[in-house]
């Protein structure tokens, strides 16, 4: 189910399966996003070794958007389906492109692959400080299930816990 959008600046995304040859450019984007980032062995495992995975990448579809060239990785979302579930596990965006639609359009595609294999709901962790994010899952129907203490290290902070009902999503679309 490939996807193609048109961000905010005009240049154009496509949505696609990761592969083993995506990984370096999935690990920079990492890297550069998170204070304790996936190994490079978490994302083979996502990639290999669990049946309930799924792990997409955004490429960027032009020459020069943000400084990137035709086909280069821009963003990644990694969710697992298991049962009426949809479970947001990694989501990262490159830097140069951040607040374009990018992450939008990744939980919007997930959420939509999601219900096709027959999830009924989503959820998700997030730090607390991550105001960026929870605003993106705010804005994308997501709503405060519960807080969990101390869950994220480097620094420990809070998790914020948010849930969607897909099926109710789906229907306001």
């Amino acid at each position: 189910m490939p996807h193609v959008i048109k961000n905010q600046q005009s240049s154009r995304i496509h949505i696609e399966p990761a592969t083993h040859q995506d990984r370096e450019q999935i690990l920079r984007i990492e890297q550069e996003s998170f204070s304790t980032p996936w190994t490079p062995k978490m994302f083979d495992a996502e990639l290999d070794g669990n049946p309930f995975s799924h792990l997409y990448v955004a490429r960027s579809l032009h020459d020069g958007c943000a400084g990137l060239e035709r086909g280069e990785v821009v963003g990644y979302v990694c969710f697992w389906v298991v049962f009426e579930e949809l479970r947001f596990m990694n989501l990262a965006v490159e830097r140069s492109v951040r607040r374009q639609g990018v992450a939008r359009e990744l939980v919007r595609y997930a959420s939509a692959l999601g219900r096709e294999r027959g999830a009924a709901r989503a959820v998700l962790e997030v730090r607390a400080s991550n105001e960026a994010a929870r605003c993106l899952y705010e804005q994308a129907g997501f709503h405060h299930l519960a807080a969990r203490a101390a869950y994220y290290t480097n620094p420990i902070e809070d998790a914020i816990l948010m849930g969607m009902d897909l099926l109710e999503a789906a229907s306001s679309e």
